[in-house]
Parts: C-alpha cells; structure tokens; sequence
C-alpha cells in the first residue's frame, strides 16, 4: 500500500508547528489538519508540485510503501525505495546536540556530499 507521511519531511526540515507554517504558506484549515495527520488519500499533481516547491523535496519524500502481502520479494521490488523505517528523520535535533567545534567538520562533509 503506498500512502503520504508528511511527518518525516516536516521534522526533516524542522518545521516545528506544520499546521501553521502550511497556514502562513496559503493553504486552508482543513488541507493543513488532513496533511500534518496524513489523513489524504490523494492529491492532484498541482498540489504536489506545491507542496515540493515549499518543502524543497521531491514526491518520493511524500510517499512511503507498506507491502500488503509477503507474495513477492519486498526486497528487490522497485517500490523499495520508498519503503520507510518507523525512525524519522531528525537532523534538525541531532545537530542540536553536536558540539560546536564539530559543526564545521560536518559542514563541509554535508557540502562535499551535495556537491557530488
């Protein structure tokens, strides 16, 4: 089954309060509830486009696959890749706890990363 988790991608980018930032971005009190509790069963391809735009991902950071069934090999399936872990992702936090005169060496391993 795939569905949405915007969780991950909210905490990902450290945005504490979803549910306002969504607000301030344009969208309404019930779009905003139905995303920061992952209550949408679909959204069109200009909402989608949207939201990558504001949030700076892609689609496939929005979606997450539960294989239904143990028919198959779910590890060499091409859906694999969006199959998420129960951990989420807190780097915002994690920095948060680095010490100082390590955040450089991070820095620039981060950038030596995107560069590639």
């Amino acid at each position: 089954m795939l569905r949405f988790n915007f969780s991950r991608v909210f905490k990902a980018r450290g945005i504490e309060k979803p549910f306002s930032y969504l607000l301030k971005s344009g969208y309404s009190d019930n779009f905003a509830t139905r995303v920061i509790n992952n209550r949408i069963a679909k959204l069109n391809l200009n909402d989608i486009e949207k939201l990558c735009e504001l949030l700076k991902c892609t689609p496939n950071d929005f979606l997450e696959w539960i294989p239904d069934s143990k028919d198959f090999d779910t590890l060499t399936h091409p859906l694999v890749s969006i199959k998420r872990g129960n951990e989420a992702v807190h780097l915002a936090q994690l920095l948060n706890t680095v010490p100082l005169h390590k955040l450089a060496d991070i820095e620039a391993l981060i950038k030596n990363e995107l560069g590639k």
